[in-house]
């Protein structure tokens, strides 16, 4: 067992969920363009096919020629969610799931909470909750509540994902300055114009956060 088949059977249940969420509460019409900002092409053609026409960024290239995309209007591109090249408004839609976690800094954070404003008409952008007492990231209790400076030290030997990556020590730096979980008032701060819905957790607990803007 590896890091990615655990997620492999933990994730699609909470992102099929959460794109039905979507699909009831954005309801884009067969007319309306969408900008995926760090997705995959089959987040639209599993479970809830979406016939859109559906740009997908990232900062590397994907593979979208293949025959299961070929009914699909997907296009894919290489770009930076901090620094879109696009006109303002120019999608009707701009989605993201867990990405905005992963821009490194507060600084970069509010870059890419800009932009996808400035482009997208409406908005749906997701991360997980600081206060969610699971990290997503490296499926461990509590280990982002640590100081950054001590947290170095317990993710090798002390999470799931340090015990079956084995990550370098370069590697444990490289994601700790990658991932930076946001809170429900700093979500409130870099999307003041969107409402901040909260995705519960055994309807106890807040697993994630959703901008939505009508």
């Amino acid at each position: 067992m590896n890091i990615h088949s655990i997620y492999s059977k933990i994730s699609p249940y909470f992102r099929n969920k959460r794109f039905e969420k979507f699909i009831d509460n954005i309801q884009p019409k067969a007319h309306e363009s969408i900008l995926d900002v760090g997705g995959y092409p089959n987040t639209w053609t599993t479970q809830n096919p979406c016939w859109n026409s559906i740009e997908i960024l990232n900062i590397h290239q994907i593979n979208h020629n293949s025959p299961t995309y070929a009914n699909y209007n997907i296009n894919t591109v290489i770009g930076n969610a901090c620094s879109l090249e696009y006109k303002n408004n120019c999608f009707d839609i701009v989605f993201s799931n867990s990405v905005i976690e992963h821009v490194s800094s507060w600084e970069n954070q509010k870059k890419f909470a800009a932009e996808v404003r400035r482009v997208g008409k409406r908005l749906w952008i997701q991360t997980p909750a600081k206060e969610f007492f699971i990290e997503p990231h490296y499926i461990t209790p509590f280990i982002h509540w640590l100081p950054k400076n001590i947290r170095i030290y317990f993710l090798k030997y002390f999470t799931v994902w340090g015990l079956l990556t084995k990550p370098t020590d370069k590697k444990i730096k490289e994601m700790l300055n990658e991932i930076r979980l946001l809170s429900f008032k700093e979500m409130q701060q870099l999307f003041p114009d969107c409402e901040i819905i909260k995705e519960p957790f055994f309807m106890i607990f807040t697993k994630s956060y959703i901008a939505f803007r009508k």
